[in-house]
């Protein structure tokens, strides 16, 4: 078959990104041409892989993203391709793989009133309409239960076309125990000794992911544990203003910031607790990244993966709606509770079962079959 794979922007360490990646190399692998139209590539380019640049020019965000769709449109019908798969909502697809959250569902629960009417909920919403609403025939690939009961709580007609996948961890990160070695390096390269604890979050986004959020929490801890804490932000966002929420809150001191990490999984040997309070995630790769290094999760549960935490039993989950009381009172409680309690072992023992790495394959399967 030939594929084209459309999507806005290209960089490492992305979640959608990734995805995106193991998708094409699944399809090479299996002798597929894939054509990749990408407004921005940052990174690697894989061989095999055809990146064809899309020059999208426009006054502001929203008109570069129409003068993308156009670009595009004009692209596909100079060279036809058997499907076009979409990483981010958009007409012309007729696969979309579903990284994102229901823009819908977070315009009515995380944004005014007055949000629903601005450029940018209209731009959105006739986009994300285009894909799930009751006159397209895109098929969709979701990522989690939470995430596909969203759409269909706004969009009930596109049920049949849903497809839900499994989860996609890389098989690196099956590992059968942690290696204090790993920890021990990584951990002095980071400045961390002794018993001090690492709470360590990983995400491109700062805002979505929670990082406020988890600032707030690590200025809660009282003094007898505050101070043999540090927290670590990995990503790709402005630190800027994490940092100075930090000063704010008194806790710049203990409060890092570093760029998107190529090995990770380095960083999970080291820590002591993954924290990821996100506002929204579909997926969230990270909490079961960390589950199967035997990392500890506390996280929220509007990321669509936060089932399986309590399913491998690996740490704790917050509730909805979300309060940041019970986000402090359960990071003091793991912080406590780390060298008793068998979150660590259990998400060890749950990082063994083979379902946690086939979503590409599953992926690929299904684009084969349309």
């Amino acid at each position: 078959m030939k594929l084209a794979f459309l999507i806005y922007s290209w960089f490492p360490h992305g979640g959608q990104q990734r995805d995106m990646m193991r998708l094409a190399r699944e399809c090479i692998d299996r002798g597929h041409e894939v054509i990749a139209y990408a407004m921005r590539w940052r990174g690697p380019r894989p061989e095999g892989l055809r990146i064809e640049p899309v020059e999208a020019r426009g006054f502001g965000r929203l008109a570069r993203y129409r003068n993308y769709t156009e670009r595009v449109r004009q692209a596909l019908a100079a060279e036809p391709v058997d499907l076009a798969v979409g990483f981010n909502r958009m007409p012309l697809l007729d696969v979309y793989f579903a990284a994102d959250s229901c823009f819908a569902e977070k315009a009515r629960t995380q944004r005014p009133a007055w949000y629903r009417f601005t450029p940018r909920f209209r731009h959105f919403s006739a986009y994300e309409n285009a894909v799930f609403g009751d006159a397209s025939a895109t098929r969709s690939l979701v990522l989690s239960e939470r995430q596909r009961d969203e759409y269909l709580r706004h969009y009930p007609g596109c049920a049949e076309r849903l497809h839900l996948l499994p989860p996609g961890l890389s098989a690196d990160r099956k590992i059968s125990a942690r290696d204090p070695e790993t920890r021990r390096r990584c951990r002095e390269e980071l400045s961390i000794f002794g018993d001090e604890k690492l709470i360590l979050q990983i995400g491109s986004g700062f805002r979505i992911k929670g990082v406020d959020r988890s600032l707030r929490a690590v200025a809660s801890l009282p003094g007898s544990i505050a101070g043999n804490c540090r927290f670590l932000l990995i990503g790709r966002g402005r630190s800027a203003p994490v940092l100075a929420q930090a000063r704010k809150l008194g806790i710049r001191n203990r409060v890092r910031v570093l760029p998107g990490q190529d090995n990770v999984a380095r960083l999970y040997q080291a820590a002591d607790l993954l924290l990821h309070p996100a506002y929204s995630e579909s997926a969230g790769h990270v909490l079961l990244e960390a589950t199967a290094a035997g990392l500890p999760v506390l996280t929220t549960s509007t990321c669509g993966y936060a089932p399986h935490i309590l399913r491998a039993g690996s740490g704790q989950v917050c509730e909805e709606p979300f309060g940041q009381q019970e986000l402090n009172r359960r990071l003091l409680d793991m912080l406590e509770r780390l060298d008793s309690a068998p979150w660590s072992a259990n998400g060890l023992r749950y990082g063994q079962s083979e379902e946690l790495y086939n979503m590409a394959k599953a992926a690929v399967d299904f684009l084969e079959r349309q």
